[in-house]
C-alpha cells in the first residue's frame, strides 16, 4: 500500500499568512501611482500629498465601509513599461481604485489593465485628450484636457503678446507632444505657422544643437510641450545662446523647481495651467492641513489627486461597495462638492469645466495673467 506523504508546515510561517489575509480582509486597498522617485519627483510628491490627507481624514472618521483604507503605491518612474508592471501589481493586489497616473504616455497603457482589470482609475494630472477616447468606461480626470490648454496657450500668443513668429518643441513624448500639436492646430487656426516645429529626447543634457537650428528662424515665441526638467535646460541654454524669444510652457512646467532651479532664467516665462488654487474658497482646508503636515504650500496636482481619492472613497460609502462598475456610474452621474468647487463628468470621463489660465513668472513667483 502506497503511502501518502505528510508535509510540516513551520508554525511561524502559518502565523505570518494567517495575519497577511486578515490584514487584507481588514482594509480597502487604494492605489496611487505616478513619478514617486527620479527627476520627475516633485510631481509624484504632490500626488501623494493629497492621497496621504484625504486618506488620514477618512482612517480617522473609521475608514470605509467598516475598514481602514490602506495606500499602495506604484513607482512608475514615468515609464510606460514600468506603468503597466505597477498596473498589474495594483489588480493582482485587489485595488479597489487608483489615482493617478501622472504622465500621459503611462496612464494611457496602464489604463488597458485597470480596464481588464475592472479597476476604476482616476488621474489627477494626466490632459492627452486619447485618455479618455478609448470608450473605457472605467476612466476620469479631475483636470482638463490639451485641446484645452492648448487653444488658451494660442490664445495668448496671438492676441495677448502679438506675436506670429513662433518654434515649438516637444519631448517627444505623449503629454509633451500631445500639448504640442494642439497648440500647433489652434494656431494654425488662427492663421499662425510656426517657423521651426522639432522634438528634444527626455533626460538629455545638451539642447544647444535644436536651439541653435531655432534660433535661425528668428522666434518671437519658443512654445515648448514637455516637463520641468527639460524645460529648465531649455531656458537657461536658450539665454545661453542668445535667444530672446518668450518662452511658454504649459502645465508639466508649472512647479517650484522650474523657478528654483532655473533662477533669473525663468522671470518673463508663461505657463499654462488652472486658476489659483488659493482663491478657491472650498480649498481653504486642505491648504491648511498641507501646511501643517508638510512645512510648505500644495504643488499643483496637491488637491486635484485629493479630489480624486474623495470621490473614490465617497463612491464607495455611497454605494457600499467595492465592485467597480457601481463605481464608476456612481462617480459620472454625480454633481460633486469638492475642495476644487462643482465638478461634473460627461459620458467619457472628462470634466464638464475645466477652465486654463495663463501665468508668468515675476519676482520668483508663478503670478496669474490678468
Amino acid at each position: 500500500m502506497r503511502r501518502g506523504r505528510v508535509w510540516f508546515i513551520p508554525i511561524a510561517a502559518i502565523v505570518v499568512l494567517a495575519l497577511t489575509l486578515a490584514h487584507a480582509a481588514s482594509t480597502i486597498k487604494l492605489g496611487v501611482a505616478g513619478p514617486l522617485t527620479g527627476d520627475q519627483g516633485a510631481f509624484g510628491q504632490e500626488l501623494k500629498n493629497g492621497v496621504v490627507i484625504a486618506v488620514e481624514e477618512w482612517n480617522a472618521k473609521g475608514g470605509v465601509l467598516g475598514k481602514k483604507i490602506e495606500i499602495v503605491w506604484g513607482d512608475d518612474q514615468h515609464d510606460p513599461k514600468q506603468a503597466v508592471a505597477v498596473a498589474n501589481k495594483f489588480v493582482n493586489e485587489g485595488v479597489v481604485g487608483v489615482i493617478g497616473h501622472f504622465n500621459s504616455s503611462c496612464s494611457i497603457p496602464a489604463s488597458t489593465i485597470y480596464h481588464e482589470g475592472k479597476v476604476v482609475q482616476i488621474t489627477p494630472a494626466s490632459t492627452n485628450p486619447q485618455f479618455t477616447e478609448r470608450g473605457f468606461w472605467n476612466l476620469f480626470r479631475t483636470i482638463g484636457r490639451d485641446d484645452q490648454q492648448g487653444v488658451v496657450a494660442a490664445d495668448f500668443i496671438v492676441k495677448k503678446l502679438k506675436k506670429s513668429k513662433v518654434a515649438v518643441l516637444h519631448d517627444k513624448t505623449t503629454y509633451g507632444q500631445g500639448l504640442a500639436d494642439e497648440t500647433v492646430k489652434a494656431l494654425e487656426k488662427a492663421k499662425v505657422k510656426p517657423v521651426y516645429y522639432g522634438g528634444i529626447t527626455q533626460g538629455e543634457k545638451d539642447h544647444r544643437p535644436v536651439l541653435t537650428a531655432v534660433r535661425q528662424k528668428n522666434p518671437e515665441v519658443l512654445f515648448y510641450g514637455g516637463i520641468y526638467p527639460e524645460a529648465i535646460l531649455l531656458t537657461k541654454q536658450m539665454r545661453e545662446l542668445g535667444l530672446k524669444a518668450s518662452f511658454i510652457s504649459g502645465d508639466g512646467v508649472w512647479t517650484k523647481e522650474y523657478i528654483e532651479i532655473s533662477g533669473r532664467d525663468a522671470e518673463g516665462a508663461f505657463i499654462t495651467f488652472t486658476p489659483d488654487q488659493a482663491k478657491i474658497k472650498e480649498a481653504q482646508g486642505v491648504l491648511k492641513k498641507h501646511k501643517e503636515k508638510f512645512g510648505s504650500d500644495v504643488g499643483a496636482y496637491t488637491v486635484y489627486s485629493y479630489v480624486a481619492a474623495n470621490m473614490l472613497l465617497d463612491t464607495i460609502a455611497a454605494t457600499k461597495s467595492t465592485d467597480g462598475a457601481k463605481i464608476a456610474n456612481h462617480i459620472r452621474k454625480t454633481k460633486w462638492n469638492t475642495a476644487l468647487g462643482p465638478i461634473q463628468f460627461d459620458k467619457k470621463g472628462d470634466v464638464l469645466v475645466s477652465p486654463f489660465v495663463v501665468w508668468e513668472v515675476k519676482d520668483g513667483k508663478f503670478v496669474e495673467v490678468k
